[in-house]
């Protein structure tokens, strides 16, 4: 089943809902949108959990309004997600950027409705350097990226997904596979794929991460270019409890790198 759910004036998300059962929240990366986790929706669904799936407004089928690009909104749009699906004691399963919306919901949001977090190779607690942290693309790197947006986004969707994925022997993946996860960044807004960029750009979480009261698991691709492994350790040290799972031949999509694997760890984290 498909939702349009309006999250505000005029601001409409789609929401994938399939399954009956424990219900497990999707946040996508950028610039996927809920599809990345159809793998996963098929699998969970036959397991006897429902899920669902969020287009970030600007991605997918989603509204693409001009502004609520940065982390407070988008994490009102899960809690408005979560109020009119009238969910509670729910698994939210964050990717990249989807991780930083689901650190900011926890803090902002003090975790309501869930009762377990993952963070998929999450671009937390901060996706760019700072003076008193050194990990991830600079300040001038972040501007470039958003720069080749607007100059050629196909072109620099392509660059993008050839850092995207370890793809490595047993593991290798098809160009078919990312030629489809291509047309999914094809699929976004421009001017959503900007913003959201400003927001990974700007935004700091290390206040937030720390205020996390929930079991947290954290997946990190050991290979990963985009979120490189020093984040997971800053999360890992963070949130209190929280426990680290590696995944030593994937890149930032370790759900397409050591599928089997992931699976087999996601179903070990909702249990």
């Amino acid at each position: 089943m498909g939702h349009y759910i309006e999250v505000e004036k005029k601001v409409k998300l789609y929401v994938e809902d399939i399954g009956s059962g424990i219900p497990v929240i999707f946040l996508h990366g950028w610039p996927l949108n809920h599809k990345m986790f159809e793998a996963q929706f098929t699998l969970l669904s036959e397991q006897g959990y429902r899920c669902i799936g969020i287009d970030q407004r600007g991605f997918g089928k989603s509204s693409a309004p001009a502004a609520g690009y940065h982390y407070d909104r988008l994490a009102d749009d899960v809690r408005a997600v979560i109020d009119y699906l009238k969910l509670d004691q729910a698994y939210l399963v964050g990717f990249s950027v989807g991780g930083a919306i689901a650190v900011r919901y926890m803090a902002r949001h003090g975790g309501y409705g869930i009762r377990k977090l993952a963070l998929l190779g999450a671009a937390a607690p901060s996706f760019t350097q700072r003076d008193d942290y050194l990990h991830g693309m600079t300040q001038e790197e972040a501007n470039e990226q958003i720069a080749a947006i607007k100059k050629d986004r196909p072109q620099l969707l392509r660059d993008f997904g050839e850092k995207f994925l370890a793809d490595r022997k047993p593991n290798t993946i098809s160009q078919p596979f990312k030629d489809w996860l291509q047309l999914q960044g094809l699929e976004a807004s421009a001017w959503g794929m900007v913003h959201t960029f400003e927001s990974l750009r700007d935004e700091d979480l290390r206040k937030d991460m720390i205020q996390i009261k929930t079991a947290t698991t954290i997946f990190q691709g050991m290979l990963d270019q985009i979120c490189p492994p020093e984040f997971a350790k800053q999360l890992l040290g963070g949130i209190d409890g929280s426990t680290l799972v590696t995944f030593e031949q994937s890149g930032h999509g370790m759900l397409f790198d050591e599928p089997a694997r992931f699976n087999h760890e996601l179903l070990e984290f909702l249990k």
